[in-house]
């Protein structure tokens, strides 16, 4: 069962070719050419800000941001040093867990984009429900904006999200947890696909969010079957009083005229 979310928008994106050059920074692979990719040592490392505050929206930007001083614009070899196909889709900012743009057909690279700007909706997320845990709607509206820009004409989508819900045990090994999580994300990033990956912090009762977006359940299969994989499913019993998994089929509707989410159904 799914539920559908609709602002009664209509998209004013006219039809257009959509096979792109993949490549072309500091411009968005020929698809936004008025916005560019900040390199991610220009945005910040705070863990809290990337979470909550959605800090990494910030690597989205314009050439005239760019400017070292009112009226002047950067050289090309400035601007290339600041600027990456390296989006930074987690709250971790550091090598090897990145998104690399140039990867990603039109569709999952504009999505990817729209969520830079994923946060909580609510100080309740670890237990609400999860279409109104994460602020959905400014993802949507990022993501049309995004498709105006483009003039790109977005074709109903779906992307697979795995949910992670959980309880801490009182005593858990917090270094190895952060080792766990740490380098089994960077394993889904080398994989590839991996669109999104978000978490919060344990509530008073030591209960936590996580989740996912991929760009298919293939690549979440893919992507989960790496050793540091292994291992953190093995450890889990002895790190967490309580957990569970459930994964969603997230359908951004033609246009971006509204979104729905619910379990996930194979499709033929």
């Amino acid at each position: 069962m799914s539920t559908l979310y609709s602002d009664g928008a209509t998209s004013s994106n006219q039809e257009t070719s959509q096979h792109y050059q993949l490549g072309g920074f500091p411009s968005l692979l020929g698809l936004l050419p008025h916005t560019i990719i900040l390199h991610p040592s220009k945005i910040t490392a705070d863990f809290d800000e990337l979470r909550f505050e959605a800090a990494v929206f910030a690597q989205l930007s314009f050439p005239n941001r760019l400017a070292q001083r009112p009226g002047e614009t950067l050289k090309a070899e400035d601007e290339s040093t600041r600027t990456s196909p390296l989006l930074i889709s987690s709250p971790y900012n550091n090598p090897s867990h990145y998104l690399d743009l140039n990867t990603l057909d039109p569709h999952s690279l504009l999505f990817s984009l729209a969520l830079t700007a994923l946060k909580p909706a609510r100080g309740d997320y670890a237990t609400a429900p999860y279409s109104l845990a994460l602020n959905f709607p400014t993802v949507i509206d990022v993501l049309r904006t995004l498709c105006r820009e483009a003039n790109f004409s977005w074709a109903k989508q779906s992307f697979y999200v795995v949910v992670f819900r959980s309880k801490l045990r009182a005593d858990v090994d917090n270094d190895l947890l952060y080792k766990l999580d740490f380098e089994s994300h960077r394993e889904a990033c080398e994989a590839g696909g991996l669109l999104k990956y978000w978490f919060g912090k344990p509530d008073c009762e030591r209960r936590n969010l996580a989740t996912c977006f991929w760009r298919s359940r293939d690549d979440a299969k893919i992507g989960g079957t790496g050793p540091w994989h292994q291992r953190a499913r093995m450890a889990a019993r002895g790190m967490y009083e309580d957990f569970g998994f459930q994964t969603l089929r997230f359908t951004v509707l033609e246009g971006v005229e509204g979104w729905e989410v619910g379990d996930w159904v194979e499709q033929d």
